[in-house]
């Protein structure tokens, strides 16, 4: 797409960002109906194809429903911009077809290495890549490649960065990649922020000089800024407040961008009157919404513009950034890592990411075989992690999980882990079981949507009132004394040690997509139990040792429901 496609763009003003997910706050929906005037679109994400962004994307539903009178900007950030492959001919066809339908005027992605092998990097933690003349070749090719597949144009958005790669400025290599693909920019003011801590520049180093006029989107969004020795480093995590820093740069750089078109606030995590808040006061930074004005953008030099595309991607060596970015360690000591301090944060967040999509399926099993940083920097850097990327291997992070914990499990026998290991496997295919199920026909009775009733051949009810009261003990210490106990988890071996073998019944369903379990006393488990077999509520309240107590609980709790 020309340069010239630009022009025009409209002005969209201010922006929620949102995840579309069903449970995720804030809910902009539900903002917007209260508050029409808060703000004037939802910048959204969701897979490349529109198909299964309705299918995966709880909320989309009332996205394309209101998308008249609540325009959307798609965000994908299922797009590589960066990584040692192209995206497919059949997923930018689809890219294109969803924001065809949605009528969003543009696309937006970080530039970084998003998924591989058919999978996401945990936590969508990206890899951004090193501010190198090799990157900058890598992503020019990934960006025309994009564009050159789009009826909208694409705006190129720098990535968070809290390792050191490469040598450029990240405002230089971006002046470099608006000029040679012709793209647009969207600056994200937190990321930026990011960058300069890492170098330890000042925040705004690096503006003078650079296409502030090819600035077309500003992001703003929360993050965290810790201390480690005489460095600082900024963390994205949307879910946290925004930095005073950032917002000194949205005051510094919003009116230095004359074809600014929107700032975004990506909110995803923070309670509604929290966002409102915050939306109020970015109302005075945001173009105000109406039409586009002619602004055509600066041609790229011709010879620049032409470069050819390179016939193979990865001079940079994607797999080799892979590897120190989940080990911690070069890929070979031939490449000695640039930033090791920066790295060392770096991985302790992804190490973070990692424990909490783990502790979603198997939080028992994970503090017992992977309690502290050791042993996730282990699962982090084995090969079957690896290979969900390399090849493509299993579904999810979680059971990457299990298959490493099989493999050790293997080699070294361990009886209480492997029993926790086999029960959370049973809860967790009971809960899978559970979300097929249908709803109960009027006049009917069925466990609740999601929820399982399951009998487990060793009674852990100790195991789980333990785990938590566990938790909640060596958090409060590491508060105080700035270091977790791991050690302090091994009272969870000596209860699984000594659970009886004993037919314990138990219901599970899965919670802001962790798995949520419920020991079942005999009354409440002749009650699920009854009504996972279903039948009229007549017959079912009536039968013998359904007590009404236990009914109304199951009820109101969400474990029960009636047609």
């Amino acid at each position: 797409m020309p340069p010239s496609a630009l022009d025009g763009l409209p002005r969209m003003g201010l922006g929620l960002g949102s995840n579309l997910a069903a449970d995720g706050l804030p809910d902009p929906f539900r903002l917007h109906a209260a508050e029409p005037g808060l703000f004037d679109y939802v910048e959204y994400s969701a897979p490349l194809a529109l198909e299964r962004a309705a299918r995966e994307a709880p909320r989309f539903a009332a996205l394309w429903a209101g998308r008249e009178r609540l325009p959307a900007l798609f965000h994908p950030v299922h797009l590589n911009l960066y990584g040692p492959e192209l995206e497919s001919p059949a997923a930018l066809a689809a890219l294109d077809a969803h924001v065809r339908a949605m009528r969003s005027p543009w696309v937006s992605n970080d530039v970084a290495w998003w998924h591989a092998g058919g999978h996401v990097f945990p936590g969508h933690r990206y890899l951004p890549p090193p501010f190198s003349r090799a990157a900058l070749a890598d992503c020019v090719a990934h960006a025309r490649h994009v564009q050159d597949a789009l009826s909208v144009p694409l705006l190129l958005e720098n990535p968070a960065v809290v390792a050191r790669r490469g040598g450029m400025h990240v405002l230089d290599f971006f002046a470099e990649l608006h000029a040679r693909t012709g793209c647009g920019l969207l600056l994200d003011l937190g990321h930026l922020l990011s960058h300069q801590l890492a170098c330890g520049l000042p925040a705004d180093a690096g503006l003078d000089g650079f296409p502030l006029e090819a600035v077309i989107e500003l992001h703003v969004a929360g993050g965290v800024v810790t201390r480690h020795g005489a460095r600082r480093f900024y963390v994205d995590d949307h879910p946290q407040p925004l930095r005073e820093e950032v917002l000194a740069l949205l005051a510094e750089v919003a009116p230095r961008c004359p074809r600014l078109r929107a700032l975004t606030f990506e909110a995803d995590g923070q309670p509604d009157p929290i966002a409102a808040t915050m939306l109020r006061r970015l109302r005075a930074h945001a173009p105000k919404p109406g039409p586009g004005d002619a602004m055509p953008a600066a041609e790229p030099a011709a010879a620049a513009h032409h470069d050819p595309v390179p016939a193979a991607l990865g001079a940079t060596r994607p797999w080799a950034v892979f590897t120190e970015s989940f080990t911690g360690a070069p890929a070979s000591s031939a490449e000695p890592v640039e930033d090791p301090e920066g790295l060392r944060v770096e991985l302790d967040f992804r190490l973070a990411v990692l424990a909490e999509l783990v502790d979603r399926d198997w939080p028992w099993t994970r503090r017992l075989l992977a309690p502290d940083r050791a042993a996730l920097l282990a699962f982090s850097a084995s090969p079957e992690l690896r290979a969900h990327f390399e090849a493509g291997a299993g579904e999810d992070v979680a059971e990457r999980f299990a298959a490493w914990c099989e493999r050790r499990l293997a080699a070294a026998p361990d009886a209480e882990a492997c029993l926790v290991l086999r029960f959370e496997r049973t809860a967790r295919a009971l809960a899978a079981e559970a979300a097929r199920r249908a709803p109960p026909a009027p006049g009917g009775v069925a466990l609740a949507a999601g929820a399982g009733v399951g009998v487990f051949d060793h009674d852990l009810s100790e195991l789980l009132y333990a785990g938590q009261g566990l938790q909640r003990h060596l958090d409060g210490r590491a508060q105080a004394a700035g270091a977790w106990e791991a050690s302090g988890l091994e009272a969870l071996r000596q209860v699984a040690r000594r659970a009886p073998p004993a037919r314990w019944p138990f219901a599970v369903r899965r919670r802001a997509g962790r798995l949520e379990l419920l020991p079942l006393p005999a009354g409440l488990a002749r009650t699920l139990e009854a009504a996972a077999r279903g039948g009229a509520w007549s017959a079912f309240t009536a039968a013998p040792g359904i007590h009404a107590g236990a009914v109304q609980w199951a009820l109101a709790s969400g474990w029960l429901q009636r047609g």
